[in-house]
């Protein structure tokens, strides 16, 4: 998709050039942090098991899990590591615990980088337009893991019903998909057989319930935005703190991230800078802000019925003034 503004206007190639460094240190780093806050909060939640503390320790590490994704998501772009093999490894096994297979994930999401808000193309797009009913479903988690588990399942059967995969991406979509779920079925057997309910308790239970709270960041990203060919106007970045942009790995300056995708999340936010600095501000919504005014919007009317080519869920200030770029 090229988009209907310049990017040359918005960092020079020197400056892109410096930006798209890569850095094992910076990804190990953030890796590490992130990967060994999930084993101190797994330990605490082993020692609390038999109180009410457990339901603490246990929200606090499915939102943890949850939050991996962003990890993937970065490691699907080949951007953590300046070692691209580690960004593949760390995308398989990270993929593994989302049940959300690395090949089909970067077939996905390059779709949506590349038609990014188009209903036909855009890889996390192709859905029905959301009714009131089926965005809190979705918020909910219910309809996520009935989409993740249950397409696992179909694509391991050899159907592909997804617009977005290729007839030469089919085979390695459909391997990767066999392989995930005999290891699952494998982890479950080996579960029965040694009575133990720790895959349900430290990894399962967590994650499914705390997904409303990683829909907050999935949903903010695009909805209610425009579907036109305008990266500035169709992408939205997140208002939040120094400590939801870690947990994110810097997602929350997405429209940066849509920008130039192949820029390391750790040096988004001198990226978003820059790009405000020549195109004016960015979309930019709260969490709780965004999912207020979206459901006000819901309960009016379907998401088919607010204009496709304008922004119609803006900030309750009435949104932000931007300087155009020719």
């Amino acid at each position: 998709m090229e988009a209907s503004f310049s990017r040359r206007k918005l960092v020079t190639p020197a400056e892109l050039k410096m930006l798209n460094t890569r850095s094992n240190l910076w990804g190990a780093g953030q890796m590490a942090s992130h990967l060994g806050i999930i084993l101190l909060v797994g330990y605490l939640h082993s020692l609390v098991l038999s109180t009410g503390w457990v339901w603490v320790t246990g929200f606090v590490l499915g939102v943890l899990l949850n939050f991996l994704y962003a990890a993937q998501h970065e490691l699907s772009h080949a951007t953590v590591f300046a070692t691209r093999k580690l960004n593949e490894v760390f995308g398989r096994l990270i993929g593994f615990a989302m049940i959300f297979p690395r090949d089909y994930d970067q077939v996905m999401h390059f779709a949506h980088h590349t038609y990014t808000q188009s209903w036909e193309k855009d890889g996390e797009l192709v859905r029905e337009p959301y009714t009131l009913t089926t965005y809190l479903l979705w918020m909910s988690g219910i309809t996520y893991w009935r989409n993740r588990v249950f397409g696992v399942i179909r694509r391991s059967r050899g159907v592909i019903i997804e617009p977005f995969i290729r007839a030469e991406e089919e085979a390695k979509v459909v391997r990767e998909s066999r392989i995930h779920v005999a290891l699952y079925v494998l982890i479950v057997a080996v579960s029965f057989a040694m009575q133990s309910w720790a895959v349900m308790v430290f990894w399962i239970l967590p994650i499914v319930l705390t997904k409303p709270i990683h829909q907050l960041q999935n949903t903010i990203e695009h909805l209610g935005l425009s579907h036109e060919d305008d990266i500035l106007e169709n992408t939205r970045s997140t208002r939040t703190n120094a400590l939801m942009r870690w947990l994110c790995w810097q997602m929350p300056y997405h429209t940066a991230h849509h920008v130039f995708p192949s820029v390391p999340f750790w040096k988004l936010r001198q990226l978003n800078a820059k790009i405000e600095a020549q195109a004016g501000t960015v979309h930019r919504m709260g969490w709780i802000e965004f999912q207020i005014e979206v459901i006000k919007r819901l309960m009016q009317k379907d998401e088919s019925q607010w204009p496709q080519n304008e922004v119609w869920v803006v900030p309750t200030d009435g949104g932000r003034v931007r300087v155009a770029v020719d």
